[in-house]
């Protein structure tokens, strides 16, 4: 459903403005509200409210008697803010977050289908730089592995 890349900038007044293909996606499916929360890679993760309940539904199913699931759902959920986009399709991030991504003013958002990951533009073309070189040998390792039946990591 969210598909690309774009740069945008945070404006004067803490605003991110929502790519018009992102816009246009959401419409067509009637999605009127967003869940923001930490991400992963120092990037921030954005789901339309159906998938955060979807998410939301697998993740409080982990045991919370494993620390590691505690720690990450703490981390995870207490990050979370529910956001409206404007009717220009702005939206704020709060600050917690911003500092989280080390988003200052110039981010790029990228729509990884089922999610709009929000990353600081730094931050991505690093990302983006080191990984890019590998990314025809994670293809074959992740297909060739879901073909396969085996487990993906």
């Amino acid at each position: 459903m969210f598909y690309g890349e774009y740069q945008h900038s945070i404006d004067r007044k803490g605003r991110l403005i929502m790519p018009s293909k992102f816009r246009e996606a959401a419409k067509a499916h009637f999605i009127e509200k967003f869940f923001i929360t930490r991400g992963l890679d120092k990037c921030l993760f954005m789901f339309s409210e159906e998938e955060w309940r979807s998410q939301e539904s697998k993740l409080k199913n982990i045991s919370f008697t494993k620390q590691q699931a505690r720690t990450f759902n703490r981390l995870y959920f207490s990050g979370a803010i529910e956001v409206i986009p404007d009717r220009q399709g702005r939206i704020i991030i709060q600050q917690y977050l911003k500092d989280y991504a080390d988003i200052k003013k110039d981010v790029v958002v990228v729509g990884v289908s089922n999610r709009i990951e929000i990353w600081a533009k730094t931050i991505w073309q690093e990302f983006y730089q080191n990984s890019s070189a590998t990314f025809e040998e994670i293809a074959q390792n992740l297909l060739d592995e879901s073909v396969s039946g085996k487990a993906v990591e």
